[in-house]
């Protein structure tokens, strides 16, 4: 039996997406048009397929105009590129979203670059990045952003608090870390490579898990009361489910680690779905921004 709170994810998503529709009914009224979301999905790969579909329905029922670009397995870096640059100068268009990954004959980081910063709602391009690293105002990257909505959320005024992240990745880790900096934490980054990191995470209030390994965190590695964050979702066999089945873990050993923590989310239903719900959150910010309109509260 778990003695931490559990940080319902799924909830919270619920209620961002819910003001985020608000403020997408306020803009719409005032100014006669809706932010637009352009989703780019390259290939017929089976988990891609899924999350673009729940963006273009998260995107419509907000409220915003949704824009789908479906491109075959063998498409072209250059036509892909070319299609990016149209959609740069779209006036409807105020959030590019590429699906990764993307075909190997595809540069990732090219495709993410060649997106005009201002509509990058993934927060990946280099100017945002660059932007989030030195304190700068930017789009920042959904996954993080989601983390520190739930923490703010739990915690209220985090200047002070001891975080840990363990992964130092560009998508989740490395902007994480940049997010609990700016709101004044003590930050340190772990990794594979760490030296006693279980000695490391037990001095933090606060875990970010992002590693992208199987609840390699234990229970004896968080601190008494700690707010844990789990980012990881691996799918491992589940024997006792029957032959071939599978179940969703964590990076962190729920189990153990929700009878030491003062908080966590689980896996699933944790910051799953903060992703998309952030997406809709940045996507009002970009058009905000790009079209000098008021940002209403989100």
């Amino acid at each position: 039996m778990s003695t931490a709170d559990i940080i319902d994810g799924k909830a919270f998503a619920e209620g961002l997406r819910a003001r985020v529709t608000k403020a997408v009914a306020t803009l719409s009224a005032k100014h006669g048009t809706a932010p637009g979301l352009a989703v780019v999905l390259v290939g017929e790969d089976p988990a891609s397929q899924v999350y673009v579909r729940n963006k273009n329905k998260q995107t419509a029922e907000a409220g915003m105009a949704s824009f789908e670009h479906k491109l075959p397995t063998e498409t072209s870096q250059s036509d892909l590129l070319d299609l990016i640059a149209q959609l740069n100068t779209d006036e409807t268009v105020d959030g590019i979203l590429v699906q990764l990954p993307l075909p190997d004959q595809i540069d990732d980081q090219a495709v993410l670059d060649a997106i005009a910063p201002e509509k990058d709602v993934d927060g990946f391009h280099v100017i945002n990045t660059g932007k989030l690293a030195t304190g700068g105002d930017s789009l920042v990257p959904c996954t993080p952003l989601g983390c520190l909505l739930m923490l703010r959320d739990r915690l209220g005024d985090l200047s002070g608090k001891r975080a840990i992240v363990v992964g130092r990745s560009n998508i989740v880790g490395k902007p994480m870390a940049a997010l609990l900096l700016r709101e004044s934490c003590t930050v340190t980054i772990a990794h594979s490579r760490t030296v006693d990191l279980p000695e490391e995470c037990r001095r933090a209030d606060i875990v970010v898990a992002a590693v992208g390994r199987p609840e390699m965190v234990k229970g004896d590695w968080i601190k008494p009361g700690a707010t844990v964050i789990d980012v990881g979702i691996n799918r491992i066999p589940a024997p006792e489910r029957g032959e071939g089945k599978h179940r969703l873990v964590g990076d962190v050993e729920f189990a153990s680690a929700s009878q030491v923590a003062g908080a966590i989310t689980p896996v699933p239903g944790g910051v799953g779905p903060m992703t998309i719900a952030c997406l809709l959150r940045n996507t009002v910010e970009a058009a905000c921004r790009r079209r000098g309109w008021e940002l209403p509260e989100m």
